[in-house]
């Protein structure tokens, strides 16, 4: 019988020792996601307007499901390469050079994007080194980053949510190992212009910087097409995915991608998804191999109309920055602390993130309108009644 059963159940009367803190000391820098909170809160209400996730509310395309299902069929159930299989890494590879001018892209498939960061992080990130954040941001950045003794400089964004060049470059210092831009961005839906990216990149390259581009979701831009740092600074490292453009987040998948310049960085990030994922599943990798011809032009369309629902539906009523892209509105609450204006939203069974939980003030809240256009109305209502 293991040694804790017997300590934990069994008192035979001697004194024995406190028990260690279980524990990392690290855990103390990350709390549970607010996020996942809200979105488990919808399953225990009736009917709500939930605008919590960033989950597409449209099915995965049936071309894309078959691979999928004629993939494990076939027998592609074990693991691949580390890196991934050379049908997907080859696509990726091309696309890239195509789109980037890269000569020879450096590629791993990933675990979501959501993995491409921890590994991104964990191969580059000393304690004490410095991270530069747009504020507001995505929420994993900070608490990854605080995990492994990093230090996250926010540069406030507000209040339109433009890309402050000038702050970050005001920013770097000898510390910084690291400059994250997220275009088109969760959680403000903003969407970064040549402009503004070849600064930060000129700013960047003055120093050796390296620049981390999440792009996850490139294909939601709605006011023409959505513009790659990594097209203007070959120490990129551009991570994309495949969950959030066809409706498979489930699935786990997503890429990393860099120049020559980060060769090594690639290399390292490999290394560690050996001991770590081991590899991105299989059959889905040979599914989004497919997925890369599939046209998402619909998917893109149809959420355009839902960002002018939200858009148009509260400007009258809130403080409220057009979104360019992804499925996001990052809405100023009308009085006091944004927190505050959440509950009375979730009192009124409306779904919302309170704007703290991916920035560093509580001035505004997160839509996400990746849902119906029955419930963007419905919801639009209820807030505009109750602001």
């Amino acid at each position: 019988m293991p040694a804790f059963f017997i300590y934990t159940f069994v008192s035979d009367g001697y004194d024995y020792p406190p028990m260690k803190n279980t524990l990392a000391d690290r855990m103390k820098y990350i709390d549970s996601s607010g996020i996942r909170r809200v979105f488990a809160l919808a399953a225990t209400m009736k009917n709500p307007v939930d605008f919590s996730i960033g989950q597409p509310d449209f099915d995965v395309p049936q071309e894309i499901k078959r691979q999928a299902i004629e993939a494990i069929e076939q027998g592609f159930n074990r693991y691949s390469q580390t890196a991934g299989i050379d049908e997907l890494i080859g696509k990726v590879a091309g696309g890239v050079r195509t789109e980037c001018g890269w000569q020879k892209p450096n590629v791993l498939i990933t675990s979501g994007v959501s993995g491409g960061l921890l590994l991104a992080f964990l191969a580059m990130i000393n304690p004490g080194d410095e991270v530069i954040i747009p504020d507001p941001y995505f929420v994993i950045y900070k608490h990854l980053i605080n995990m492994l003794g990093g230090c996250c400089v926010f540069v406030d964004c507000y209040p339109d949510f433009a890309l402050p060049v000038e702050k970050i470059i005001d920013a770097i210092t000898d510390k910084t190992k690291l400059i994250i831009i997220n275009s088109p961005c969760n959680p403000t839906g903003m969407v970064y212009g040549r402009g503004e990216l070849e600064a930060i990149a000129q700013a960047a390259d003055k120093r050796g910087i390296v620049i981390l581009s999440d792009e996850i979701y490139r294909l939601f831009s709605y006011d023409g097409p959505s513009e790659s740092i990594a097209r203007y600074y070959d120490k990129t490292l551009l991570l994309r995915g495949f969950g959030k453009t066809y409706g498979v987040t489930g699935w786990r998948l997503g890429y990393a991608a860099a120049g020559e310049g980060l060769a090594e960085l690639i290399e390292q990030m490999v290394k560690i998804q050996q001991y770590t994922f081991v590899c991105a599943p299989t059959p889905f990798q040979k599914a989004a191999s497919a997925a890369l011809d599939y046209d998402a032009t619909k998917f893109v369309k149809a959420y355009k109309k839902k960002r002018d629902l939200i858009y148009d539906g509260l400007k009258d009523k809130f403080e409220i920055a057009r979104p360019g892209g992804a499925f996001y509105a990052f809405v100023k609450a009308p009085a006091g602390a944004a927190t505050e204006f959440v509950a009375k939203a979730i009192a009124n069974n409306v779904l919302v993130i309170p704007g703290n939980v991916f920035s560093e003030k509580d001035t505004h809240f997160r839509i996400s309108y990746a849902t119906s256009d029955e419930k963007i109305r419905q919801g639009v209502e209820i807030l505009c009644k109750i602001v």
